[in-house]
C-alpha cells in the first residue's frame, strides 16, 4: 500500500506507542487531533488531513472513545525506520 511520507511518520509513532487524542464539536465531528508519541512530544506532523487518511483506510482505530491507535493493519504496512533496526 502506497502511503505519502508523512502518513508513515505518523503511522511509525503510532506503531511505537503513540496516540492521537481527538476532540469532538457538538455534532460529534472531530474537530482538533493532537499526535504524541510514547515519550509525551507533540508530533507536528500529524493534521486533520493526514489523520482522515489514515483513519479512512483503516489504518488507525479507537475503540470506546479511547484515543486513536495503530491498528494490525497499520502496524503491517509501516516499513522499517532507522531507530526500529
Amino acid at each position: 500500500m502506497n502511503i505519502s511520507k508523512h502518513e508513515q511518520r505518523v503511522l511509525h509513532e503510532l506503531a511505537l506507542g503513540g496516540a492521537i487524542h481527538h476532540e469532538r464539536c457538538e455534532n460529534g465531528k472531530i474537530r482538533d487531533i493532537t499526535c504524541y508519541t510514547r515519550n509525551g512530544h507533540v508530533l507536528a506532523d500529524c493534521t486533520l488531513k493526514v489523520f482522515a487518511r489514515l483513519r479512512r483506510r483503516r489504518l488507525i482505530q479507537s475503540k470506546n472513545g479511547r484515543p486513536y491507535r495503530a491498528s494490525r493493519l497499520g502496524i503491517t504496512v509501516v516499513r522499517a525506520q532507522l531507530n526500529q533496526r
